[in-house]
């Protein structure tokens, strides 16, 4: 194999960041982790609006009940955007498997690092206007790691596993969704204890992507290095 088709490791990557040798440019997320990326972010959009108002409905409609389906749809969309949005992790953790090792980020975290809790002081710095640069990362920053796995990726989880819950009970005992996911329900108590958090989690998942946003826009201009376009084309600049 000749040299100009070593895969260089995440080390060689960082150390030629910060060193501010000639690069350009480092290929950091793969085709189906951006596709996932923007798959996942319509689902939760969806998700999330539906989702508020299954748990507020309008309170009333024009004409007869039998003419009107809105909140069928409305639960049907949920339902919709709930199967891909769990199929989607799935494959998204397939992917940390047999993709690159910046894709294996969303489900590790080095918490037995000490360098790694130095790393995420200086972005709590950086993130409280206390720091007059960021680190430079290829990948997720110390902080954005740690919030992916907690907040993103536990919080997916039990939204996945709640919601299917709930949804067996339409289903009926005994159905694919009652088999898999029933036991949640007496686990947090009783149905209604298990959509009031499902319904919690909505609005902790929310709050996630606003900051999500928030941060990646401020990084683009703030920390001189792509963010948002990294998605689109996988490749993560340095600016200066």
């Amino acid at each position: 194999m000749s040299a100009s088709h070593v895969v260089p490791t995440p080390a060689d990557e960082q150390r030629e960041v910060e060193q501010g040798q000639s690069i350009k440019s480092v290929y950091v997320y793969e085709a189906p982790v951006r596709l996932w990326h923007w798959i996942n972010a319509l689902a939760i959009t969806v998700l999330c609006l539906t989702g508020y108002f299954i748990g507020q409905p309008l309170p009333t409609m024009p004409g007869e009940a039998s003419a009107n389906y809105l909140m069928g749809y409305i639960r049907f969309a949920h339902f919709t955007a709930g199967y891909v949005f769990a199929i989607g992790l799935v494959v998204r953790a397939y992917w940390a498997v047999v993709g690159n090792h910046h894709a294996r980020e969303l489900f590790t975290v080095p918490l037995l690092s000490r360098s790694y809790w130095v790393e995420l002081g200086r972005m709590l710095r950086w993130y409280a206007f206390l720091a007059r640069r960021p680190g430079r990362y290829v990948g997720h920053n110390p902080l954005a790691r740690l919030m992916m796995f907690l907040v993103f990726l536990l919080g997916s989880v039990f939204m996945v596993f709640t919601g299917f819950a709930l949804y067996g009970e339409g289903l009926g005992a005994g159905s694919w969704a009652d088999t898999l996911f029933g036991w949640v329900i007496p686990l947090f108590g009783q149905s209604l204890d298990v959509h009031n958090l499902h319904r919690l989690g909505m609005w902790v998942m929310i709050t996630f992507v606003v900051l999500h946003i928030y941060a990646a826009v401020r990084e683009d201009i703030m920390g001189r290095q792509s963010i948002i376009s990294t998605m689109v084309s996988g490749h993560r600049t340095f600016k200066d």
